[in-house]
Order: C-alpha cells, then sequence, then structure tokens
C-alpha cells in the first residue's frame, strides 16, 4: 500500500477540535441518557461502511472495554438478521447507514426519521445524528492516508 500524507495529525488544531466535538457529542448522549455502548457502535458501524480498519480496530476496542459482548460486535455488520440488538440500537445503526451513504440515499426517509424519533428523545437523535457526522469525518482522515493500525 502507498504511503501517504497522514491527515489526522496534520492541522492540530483542526484535529484536536474534531477530538473535541466527539468528546462534546459523547457527553451530550450521556446527558440525554443514551448507553455510551450505543454510540461505539454507531462508529464501528459507519467505519465498518467506509472500509476504516483504523477506526474499527480503535472502536472495537474501545468497545469491549465498555462492556460491549464480542458476540455483538462480530454481528454488527448483519445486525438486521438478529436481534441481538433494542429498537433504539436498530434505529441508530438505520440512520448511520442512511446518512454515511448520504451520496446514494440522498435523505434519512421520513418513515425512519417518524421510527427514530419515536424510539429517541430530541437531545438523543441529535447527539446520534452528531456522532454520525463525526465518525464519518474521522474515517474521511485516515482511509485516504492510509492509516496504520496501532502494534496490537
Amino acid at each position: 500500500m502507498t504511503q501517504r500524507i497522514q491527515l489526522s495529525p496534520g492541522i492540530p488544531v483542526a484535529y484536536k477540535a474534531l477530538i473535541d466535538i466527539n468528546n462534546q457529542v459523547a457527553e451530550a448522549g450521556r446527558a440525554a441518557g443514551l448507553d455510551p455502548k450505543l454510540l461505539e457502535l454507531v462508529k464501528i458501524r459507519a467505519s465498518q461502511i467506509n472500509g476504516c480498519a483504523f477506526c474499527i480496530d480503535m472502536h472495537t476496542k474501545d468497545t469491549l472495554k465498555a462492556g460491549e459482548s464480542q458476540r455483538r460486535i462480530f454481528l454488527l455488520n448483519a445486525w438486521r438478521e438478529t436481534q441481538l440488538y433494542t429498537d433504539q440500537e436498530r434505529v441508530a445503526l438505520e440512520l448511520t447507514e442512511e446518512v454515511t451513504r448520504l451520496s446514494e440515499t440522498r435523505d434519512v426517509p421520513d418513515e425512519l426519521y417518524q421510527r427514530a424519533t419515536e424510539l429517541l428523545t430530541p437531545d438523543q437523535y441529535k447527539a446520534v445524528m452528531w456522532m454520525i457526522v463525526v465518525i464519518n469525518a474521522f474515517n474521511r482522515l485516515a482511509v485516504p492516508s492510509h492509516a496504520k493500525l496501532p502494534h496490537a
């Protein structure tokens, strides 16, 4: 694989701002009553779609440390085929897929928005949507940089 300029640390102030946004969104999610593991699942799922090995590696480790089961992480890319995820997690994962594929989907369908706002409070919805935006930004820095995995 061609070695690339690493974008994440390339503009330190911007990178720190993105990390700060991530932390603020995570805190907003906690304050809204979301299980932090739900937001980690969002990060993993978006990273799977975007093919970001660096972020998948990081967030699966973080999610395991937070107490998530290996089984639910292993089956995340097939979440629709299982009953392992709550209704709230399922709607967050569906939102993740729609927004991550925005160039294909063009929008969040009204039916999905309706279900999401029935299962998530407005503050929870905002936290989920912001986390989708944040992880997609990180993915878009790591993937074209060919970010190397840290040594296990």
